[in-house]
């Protein structure tokens, strides 16, 4: 596995479209250890909610406030994660946005929980314990997947036979 694919992965873990179901796989499947590849997912992926706390403690109020396309994709987001935390949230606490983070499905992730609880005026620092058990725990379901999955490949990527393509 190249630097390239190490960044790749990094760049897959941070990005709340595919987070650690993105950053494993990927990393495994051009060549790191299915550990080695976990561990650069997480560490990746734990960064996400002090991201997100930074940037809606700083440059979102900027953006916010004069820029009405992002106003409006904002807001809209916003209230999609808000229902999405605060169910979870309002019945099993912090262990419910642990579990939320913990199951690897798209929009579930680091980035929902982290804006949902800030939306939500949850204690930061226990949110951002939550949200860490929860990239352990789906740091957990991907490597055993991967690792347990006969042809779990195509779950995660699709491939393209070159000889098929011509």
């Amino acid at each position: 596995m190249t630097s390239i694919h190490y960044l790749v992965t990094v760049a897959l873990a941070l990005l709340p479209i595919s987070e650690l179901r993105g950053a494993i796989p990927y990393a495994y499947f051009n060549g790191a250890p299915l550990l080695l590849a976990a561990l650069i997912g997480v560490l990746a992926n734990l960064l996400v909610a002090p991201i997100v706390y930074l940037f809606l403690g700083s440059l979102h109020r900027v953006f916010h406030r004069f820029w009405g396309w992002y106003r409006s994709f904002f807001d809209r987001f916003v209230e999609r994660a808000r229902k999405k935390v605060e169910r979870h949230f309002s019945k099993w606490g912090y262990i419910g946005l642990a579990l939320f983070v913990g199951v690897p499905l798209p929009v579930t992730g680091a980035w929902t929980a982290a804006l949902g609880s800030w939306v939500l005026g949850l204690k930061k620092k226990e949110t951002i314990l939550a949200i860490s058990l929860g990239v352990l725990i789906s740091a957990t379901i991907v490597t055993l997947i991967i690792a347990f999955g006969a042809g779990v490949d195509s779950i995660f990527i699709k491939r393209i036979n070159p000889s098929m393509s011509r």
